[in-house]
């Protein structure tokens, strides 16, 4: 029997909606994993948004800071942000709060799901603090509201330099960096600028730039031709929901955010708040992000054991969750990963 010598202390933040319910089904295929692994996992559990607001007052307990600060890693569950009012994302506050730059999502086909695009296999590298999703906003008068576009040097850099580290790792050859400079002159205009001196230290990748609504029409005619994209926040947010749809939808693509100290992971779906509770949610999103999370803490063997289980589970087909085409609920989809083991 392993001896269970590696505990990781990881902050757990459930969410709401289905939040709770995909990441018992996480929690509960990675504890199965790692008993046969050797590894296991001290969860320190806090809630953010409206169910801790009801509790503590605040939408995000000084406690959950704390606990990321001293942990240094996070699995996040989704975490309903109220549109046009309420309290700032969730999200985007604590990738501000911990510097969390770089938003890493690879969009990876399964075996056995039908597609109108088989075998995708991309990855997007995007800016994670600044550009008009950082949510920079004023109200000039009640008439009136702006929103603040900012672009760095330090950000367009670090970002950029993330992806083609991660492609020279990793054996990919090519970056596109996609952009509006043609029109944003100035702000995506220093983004390229960047992007394009910190190719130049990495000969052996390819880099090319694309204009934003051209990658959409090109994505949709030939996702193929597209390696790693990078690209800056609110673009970034845009591009991998629509990369999530080549390979089944945002029920099954992971995401990490990723700083000098601390990373967050978390599926990037929302927390569908209409069908919570009902044991029809698909975890697979969460799994994944989970499965990057063990990489992350230089778990390889429990990662690659829990997601060679999880393809096992899609090629064969049986258990699947409704919104794959499948019959089964969150449960028994966990169940049959943990099975597949």
């Amino acid at each position: 029997m392993p001896d269970f010598t590696r505990t990781h202390k990881i902050t757990l933040i459930p969410g709401d909606g289905i939040g709770p319910e995909v990441t018992a089904a996480t929690i509960n295929i990675l504890e199965a994993a790692g008993k046969q692994t050797g590894c296991s996992f001290d969860w320190h559990n806090y809630d953010a948004g409206a169910d801790a607001y009801a509790k503590t007052g605040e939408y995000i307990p000084k406690a959950l800071y704390k606990s990321i600060e001293q942990n240094r890693v996070a699995l996040k569950g989704p975490v309903t942000t109220p549109i046009g009012g309420g309290f700032s994302s969730i999200n985007v506050t604590l990738r501000k709060k911990f510097d969390l730059y770089a938003n890493f999502r690879p969009v990876k086909s399964l075996p056995g799901l039908k597609s109108n695009y088989p075998d995708i296999d991309l990855v997007i590298f995007r800016e994670n603090t600044e550009d008009l999703y950082a949510g920079l906003e004023v109200m000039i008068n009640p008439d009136i509201a702006q929103s603040m576009k900012i672009i760095t040097r330090k950000g367009s850099t670090r970002i950029a330099k993330s992806a083609f580290d991660y492609a020279k790792k990793h054996g990919r050859k090519k970056i596109h960096a996609i952009h509006k400079a043609n029109i944003m002159k100035l702000s995506d205009g220093l983004f390229i600028k960047c992007c394009k001196e910190v190719s130049e230290e990495f000969p052996d990748v390819t880099y090319a730039e694309h204009i934003v609504d051209n990658t959409c029409m090109q994505l949709v005619l030939n996702p193929y031709q597209y390696d790693i994209i990078l690209t800056e926040n609110l673009y970034g947010d845009i591009l991998s929901d629509l990369c999530s749809a080549f390979v089944g939808g945002l029920g099954l693509v992971p995401g990490a955010n990723l700083g000098a100290e601390c990373a967050i992971f978390e599926a990037v779906h929302g927390s569908a708040p209409d069908i919570a509770g009902q044991d029809k949610a698909n975890p697979t999103a969460l799994l994944q992000s989970a499965v990057l999370m063990l990489h992350h803490i230089d778990e390889a063997a429990t990662a690659d054991k829990i997601q060679a289980a999880l393809e096992k589970v899609y090629a064969a087909g049986k258990t699947l969750t409704r919104d794959v085409g499948g019959k089964s609920g969150t449960r028994a989809f966990s169940e049959a990963v943990i099975a597949a083991l």
